[in-house]
């Protein structure tokens, strides 16, 4: 059976991919904080201070732009949908698991 997806509520996506993006700058920090650490090695404090400040501010910044990413992206897709007619897929019912 095929369907159309011809509308993407903006706001919900933009709190969906803001979570998304959140959880997943979490997997960068640790980088960011091993490059912090590697830096301080060098005798120069900055580097540290600076890695980590950003990886306190990293899953926030990602979370902020994957919201504001989501909201834009929803909202250009609805209008893209209105003209093309938006996605279409084939979905089909599974039995009901006992």
């Amino acid at each position: 059976m095929k369907k159309q997806l011809t509308y993407i509520a903006p706001l919900r996506a933009g709190i969906v991919l803001g979570v998304l993006y959140g959880i997943l700058s979490l997997i960068i920090v640790p980088f960011v904080l091993l490059a912090a650490l590697l830096g301080s090695k060098t005798g120069v404090p900055s580097p540290a201070i600076f890695g980590v400040g950003l990886a306190i501010l990293l899953p926030v910044l990602y979370a902020a732009a994957g919201f504001i990413g989501g909201v834009i992206g929803a909202a250009l897709y609805n209008v893209i949908a209105k003209w093309t007619g938006g996605f279409e897929f084939e979905v089909r019912d599974l039995a009901p698991e006992a």
